[in-house]
C-alpha cells in the first residue's frame, strides 16, 4: 500500500495570519486607533462588561464595536441600545474565532472606520479558538466569570498566556460557588506573570471604572 503523505499546514496558516495581523496593527498605529480584542466563554458577561466600559469612555473617545458570533445580532443591538455607539455584527459562518483578515473586513464595514479612537472586538465566545489567532489587536482582554471555576487558566492555558489583562467577573455570586479568588489569581499568574488582573461585577458596576481608567491609559500610550 502506498504511504499516506501527512502535510503539516498549521505553522504556515498561523505564520500568514501573524503577518497580516502585524500589518493591520501597524496601520492602526498610524491612524492612532486602539483595537481591543475581548475574549471569554459564552455567558461570562462580555457584553454587559463592555457596555459599562463604553459608557465610561464614550464622552472622551470615539468608539466603534464589532460583535462576532456564529449567528444572530443580539449583542450588537444590545450594545448600540445601551451605549449609543456604532455597533456592527460579524457573522463567522460557523467559524469559532476571528483572524486578522476577518477583523480587517469588520473594520472596513464600520461607517467611520478611519476616525475612531477605540475599536472593540467582542470575539466569538469560547476559550480555545480565539486565543490561537492574532486579530491585529493592540491588546487582548479576557473575562473569566466565577461560575466557570478558578481552574480555567490551568485548563485553557493559551487563552491566559495571550491575554494582557484578565477580568474576574460576577464576584457578587462568589459565595454560591466553589471558587477560590486567590487561587484563581495564582493560576492566571502561573500562565502569564505579566497579566494585569481586575476584580469586577459588571452587573453592579463594581470595578468597571478601574478597568476603564486602565484602558484609557492604554489608548493614550498607543497614540504617542
Amino acid at each position: 500500500m502506498k504511504d499516506i503523505r501527512i502535510i503539516e499546514v498549521k505553522q504556515s496558516v498561523f505564520a500568514s495570519n501573524d503577518k497580516r495581523a502585524a500589518e493591520l496593527r501597524n496601520e492602526l498605529k498610524e491612524k492612532k486607533i486602539f483595537l481591543l480584542n475581548v475574549m471569554s466563554s459564552p455567558g461570562s458577561g462580555k457584553t454587559t462588561t463592555l457596555t459599562g466600559i463604553i459608557n465610561e469612555l464614550k464622552d472622551e473617545f470615539r468608539i466603534g464595536v464589532m460583535e462576532a458570533d456564529i449567528d444572530s445580532d443580539v449583542d450588537a443591538r444590545t450594545v448600540s441600545k445601551l451605549t449609543g455607539v456604532e455597533a456592527i455584527q460579524l457573522h463567522t459562518g460557523g467559524m469559532c474565532h476571528l483572524d486578522a483578515d476577518m477583523t480587517r473586513q469588520g473594520i472596513e464595514s464600520l461607517e467611520d472606520k478611519d476616525n475612531y479612537d477605540l475599536i472593540i472586538l467582542e470575539n466569538v465566545g469560547n476559550l480555545v479558538c480565539p486565543a490561537e489567532f492574532d486579530t491585529g489587536a493592540v491588546r487582548n482582554m479576557c473575562i473569566l466569570s466565577v461560575p466557570e471555576g478558578d481552574d480555567k487558566p490551568l485548563k485553557y492555558p493559551l487563552m491566559f498566556e495571550v491575554s494582557n489583562f484578565v477580568l474576574i467577573n460576577k464576584l457578587d455570586v462568589i459565595d454560591y460557588f466553589d471558587f477560590d479568588l486567590n487561587k484563581c489569581k495564582e493560576n492566571i499568574k502561573y500562565r502569564n506573570p505579566n497579566a494585569d488582573i481586575f476584580e469586577i461585577c459588571a452587573k453592579t458596576g463594581m470595578g468597571i471604572k478601574e478597568v476603564s481608567d486602565y484602558i484609557r491609559n492604554l489608548i493614550y500610550d498607543w497614540r504617542k
